[in-house]
């Protein structure tokens, strides 16, 4: 799968993304368990709706965080490897 800057990720159906009080993070909840997020995770992850690209969402982080230089490469990275794990798919 190549990673192309008007992709469209979305949850794969039997993930879910959802802020935890109690973990004070957001995490992944799927029927054989949960996987806590980092922050910067939690933030690409929620823009993942199905309806923004690629570049859409590294524009949005952008403009939320400016001092990071890496993070369209990041972000990328980070898809790729949450496609890898089965947690997003590409609409």
């Amino acid at each position: 799968m190549t990673l192309e800057a008007r992709s469209v990720p979305r949850f794969t159906p039997t993930f879910r993304l959802q802020w935890e009080q109690a973990q004070d993070c957001f995490v992944i909840l799927y029927p054989e368990g949960m996987v806590k997020l980092s922050g910067s995770a939690g933030e690409i992850l929620k823009r993942c709706d199905g309806e923004r690209t690629v570049s859409g969402i590294i524009g949005e982080l952008r403009r939320s965080f400016p001092t990071v230089e890496s993070l369209g490469s990041d972000v990328t990275l980070f898809l790729e490897e949450a496609h890898g794990k089965g947690w997003i798919q590409f609409v």
